[in-house]
């Protein structure tokens, strides 16, 4: 079966950092692009990042860009998320999804289950 499995979130203190994971299993990364997206309650879907399969190229939200870092070891088949300076504004529940190439759409073919980030003091 093909899975892909969101883990890392949790609660953290404004300036605070967390580190989210990305692992699959029923195929290898290596020739997917991973993305990030996050849903804050009462808001849509947005997405947060992406990093390719193909050259490891990268692309950030505005909202996020300096502040987070996403990265790929396919030896362990596993995307990372480098979540540091985190803000309130940043709390929402975090998916991770692949697919063959990153597109501004959101119709990537897999998608794992997210795992929630709390940002508050």
């Amino acid at each position: 079966q093909v899975q892909l499995v969101e883990s890392g979130g949790g609660l953290v203190q404004p300036g605070g950092s967390l580190r989210l994971s990305c692992a699959a299993s029923g195929f290898t990364l290596d020739y997917y692009a991973i993305g990030w997206f996050r849903q804050a309650p009462g808001k849509e879907r947005e997405g947060v990042s992406c990093i390719s399969g193909s050259d490891r190229k990268t692309y950030y939200a505005e909202s996020v860009k300096g502040r987070f870092t996403i990265s790929r070891d396919n030896a362990k088949n596993t995307v990372y998320l480098q979540m540091n300076s985190l803000k309130p504004e940043d709390t929402a529940v975090y998916y991770c999804a692949a697919d063959a190439t990153c597109k501004g759409g959101y119709d990537y073919v897999y998608w794992g289950q997210g795992t929630q980030v709390t940002v508050s003091s």
